[in-house]
């Protein structure tokens, strides 16, 4: 099945739709504490070939809250020093699913309040750890924006742990400051297209006591450079 640009990934780890497999659901109950989706991450990024980017609608929203924030890949390279962007070059960076979604990973525990939303651990266990580029060239618009996110992002190949973890934390600092975000606010009916190649996101879990109910296709990208 295809979607806007290319074939759809269909989801290993998330709740799917009882009539539309290819469609995840990223969904919290009100009596649930945590959300999906609730730190910076990248969709996909674990996968060898990165996702193209990620399609959500809005089917059931709370009062107030539940907003999605975005960070520009592309403006926080620019904004990099340029002795920084001169270190990055040639530099690549492990990408890890098995952290969060793996049998052994902290954050998705099938005991948790999560219920049935996140699963499959064993397929998570059986993909290997992937490398990209910290710097990529953007497959389309051929533009540099950087490609590690605080999600999957483990470790820089080539660097001694201390020195990976200095210069992950850096980076992540960088591309955190609110010059670089836009918030989202959803609306009864919305639909978000973003391309991850050159964003991270982040759903905000501010309505505790509501349901919130969004639908997910994403779709399949090209290996980066």
């Amino acid at each position: 099945m295809r979607a806007a640009g290319g074939e759809i990934n269909i989801n290993r780890f998330f709740a799917a739709h009882p009539n539309h497999p290819e469609i995840a659901l990223v969904l919290k109950e009100p009596d649930q504490k945590d959300n999906i989706g609730g730190g910076w991450h990248t969709d996909h990024s674990y996968d060898h070939e990165p996702a193209l980017g990620s399609i959500l609608a809005a089917r059931k929203l709370p009062p107030q809250g539940g907003s999605t924030v975005f960070a520009s890949m592309y403006k926080a390279y620019d904004a990099l020093p340029q002795e920084l962007k001169t270190r990055l070059r040639g530099l690549r960076a492990v990408h890890s699913v098995q952290h969060v979604f793996g049998s052994r990973a902290a954050e998705y525990r099938p005991s948790d309040t999560r219920n049935g939303r996140i699963g499959n651990s064993e397929a998570a266990d059986q993909m290997p750890d992937v490398s990209h580029p910290i710097v990529l060239s953007h497959p389309l618009s051929r533009k540099k924006a950087i490609f590690v996110n605080p999600g999957f992002t483990t470790r820089i190949e080539g660097l001694e742990e201390a020195e990976s973890e200095a210069l992950l934390k850096a980076l992540f600092a960088h591309c955190l400051q609110p010059k670089f975000h836009h918030e989202f606010q959803w609306e009864p009916g919305s639909v978000a297209f973003w391309d991850n190649r050159a964003t991270w996101h982040f759903a905000r879990n501010d309505y505790h006591g509501h349901r919130r109910l969004m639908h997910r296709i994403t779709i399949e990208g090209c290996a980066i450079h």
